[in-house]
Parts: C-alpha cells; sequence; structure tokens
C-alpha cells in the first residue's frame, strides 16, 4: 500500500498558546475553515477525543469521524479518520503549532493517507483535495486568528425563539423541508434543494428583500431528526464574510421551542457601498441582524401554524 505523507506550512502573528486553543476547541472550526460545516463531539475524555466532521472537498460535501490527541503541553493535536470515506482509505495527521516568538508563530499540518485499492486516480484526487483544503484551512486559520482581537466589533451571534403548542416532529418537518418552502414562505421566491447523503442537505434559495429585490444563498445542512438543524451558508450577502446558524427544538410541558440561533462575521469593504458613504459598522450590523432575524420570524410564523394545525 502506498502511504503518502504530505506537510503545509504557515506562520502566524498570534501567540502559539491562542493559536493552539482555536484549533483545539473544535466549535470555532466552521467560522475558521472555509470547508468546515459543523462539527460535534461524540466522545471526550482526558485528553483523548472523537468528533464528527462535516466538510466540503472538492467541491462535494462529505462527513467523518476523527479521533483526536491533544497535549497542551507540546502544542500538537493527532487525528485520525476512523471511517474514511471513498476514495480515501486512511487519513490522518498532525497540527504541530511552533512559538516564533511572544507574538508569531508557525503552524505545520501534516497529513498521510492512502486510496483504496491503492488507485492511482483516488490518489490523485486524493492529493488535490488535501493541498487545496490545506492551504485554505491553513490562509483562513492565519486570517481569523489575527482578526480575532479586531474582530470582537464585526462577529455577533443572536437568536429568535417562538413556543409552538404542538409536536417537536412537525416544526421539524417543516424546516427540514425547505425544498417546500417557495410554496410556504412568502419570502422564498425559488428554492433549489438536494439530499443526496441522508442528512446533509444542500439548500439553494432565491429570498425576496422588503424591497422586492431578491439575492441567492447557498447552504449545507447537517440535519439531527428531530431535534436540531445546523447550516453554513457558503454562498452569501455581500454585507457577510461568514455566516452559520442552527434550528434547535427542544420539548416542553407547552409543546416545543423552536430557536432560530445566528452568527455573522461582518464584510466591512462592502459596508459603505450597500449602506452608503457614511454606514458604519454598527449601521451593517443592525441592518444584517435586522433582515436575518427578519426572514427567520416569518419562517418560525409558519413552521408554528403548520405545527399547530397538525394537531
Amino acid at each position: 500500500m502506498t502511504t503518502r505523507q504530505v506537510e503545509h506550512a504557515i506562520t502566524v502573528d498570534a501567540p502559539a498558546a491562542a493559536v493552539y486553543r482555536l484549533i483545539a476547541e473544535v466549535e470555532n472550526w466552521p467560522r475558521i475553515f472555509p470547508p468546515t460545516l459543523y462539527v460535534d463531539h461524540v466522545e471526550r475524555g482526558a485528553g483523548e477525543e472523537r468528533i464528527r466532521i462535516w466538510a466540503t472537498a472538492n467541491g462535494e460535501a462529505k462527513n467523518w469521524t476523527s479521533r483526536r490527541t491533544l497535549d497542551p503541553d507540546n502544542l500538537r493535536i493527532t487525528f485520525r479518520q476512523e471511517v474514511s470515506t471513498p476514495p480515501v482509505a486512511a487519513m490522518g495527521g498532525t497540527w504541530i503549532i511552533e512559538p516564533l516568538s511572544g507574538t508569531s508563530s508557525r503552524v505545520r499540518l501534516l497529513h498521510d493517507y492512502r486510496a483504496v485499492d491503492d488507485d492511482p486516480e483516488g490518489l490523485k484526487w486524493i492529493d488535490e483535495a488535501v493541498d487545496r483544503n490545506s492551504r485554505s484551512e491553513l490562509a483562513a486559520l492565519k486570517t481569523n486568528v489575527e482578526l480575532a482581537h479586531a474582530s470582537e466589533e464585526i462577529t455577533f451571534s443572536f437568536e429568535d425563539t417562538v413556543q409552538i403548542a404542538g409536536a417537536a416532529k412537525d416544526a421539524y418537518d417543516f424546516v427540514n423541508e425547505a425544498g417546500l418552502w417557495a410554496e410556504r414562505l412568502p419570502h422564498v421566491a425559488s428554492v433549489r434543494f438536494s439530499e443526496d447523503t441522508p442528512g446533509l442537505q444542500v439548500l439553494e434559495m432565491d429570498t425576496r428583500a422588503k424591497d422586492g429585490s431578491t439575492h441567492t444563498t447557498k447552504s449545507y445542512r447537517v440535519v439531527f431528526p428531530h431535534h436540531t438543524i445546523a447550516y453554513k451558508q457558503v454562498t452569501l450577502p455581500a454585507l457577510m464574510t461568514l455566516h452559520t446558524g442552527r434550528w434547535t427544538f427542544t420539548e416542553n410541558d407547552g409543546g416545543v421551542a423552536v430557536t432560530s440561533q445566528h452568527t455573522v462575521v461582518l464584510n466591512t469593504a462592502n459596508i459603505t457601498a450597500v449602506l452608503g458613504p457614511d454606514a458604519s459598522a454598527a449601521d451593517a450590523r443592525e441592518y444584517v441582524r435586522g433582515a436575518l432575524s427578519a426572514n427567520s420570524r416569518a419562517t418560525l410564523g409558519h413552521a408554528k401554524d403548520h405545527a399547530e394545525n397538525k394537531r
């Protein structure tokens, strides 16, 4: 069997401990790494954990489970895919963070992998995916770590919740069945929806704004019946460089509480072009929050009607 070993590296203007922490805490990943859609923990122990990762590779969405060993003293994290997705037969590697000074560090990302049946075409596909993803991950890591201090003003999260006197499954179904949104939601003009892998959806839609204009967004969604739908937008409106979100369905005595949560990083380069020459980051924040919240609340309202009528 041919095992390929490759290394990618980048220098980051941030202390090594801060860089290690961002990589160690997997909930940060959809914000830091463009290919990563969603990550959750399967098991956690002292220095060992199992995580599930949903990510895109060469434009296709995949998911896998990895074991990680965390070594904060030596600023190293090793990882190994438990069950790889063809054409990958095996995949693992190591993050190594080396302090260069008190304020800068070198991040090394090592990979080792094999292709199913040693297939040359499969190996070529993996070479390209690893190279592309490693470069984009390290470049994004550099950008996002360096911006961490500056971006507090432009990164924000918020949520809207509605109480529904109905079943969690009915409310969940309404949000899950996004392929029907053009018929069910007035603010959705058209939808292109697919779920080739159960639980992993691609949702592209044209949404109407208050002024009648439409904009196109594309999201990948990871769904967990009947309690969570997590998503990451990959085609974004002009005012955002990042938008992740989560729908959660929590049963209670009155039925179900449905929450729509958003995390956004503003695209400061486009603020004045979109909102006018005097617009500030605070104006953009208010505008984006208002637009996202209006759409969420509209969807929540229709989900409420749908679930309560089902009773």
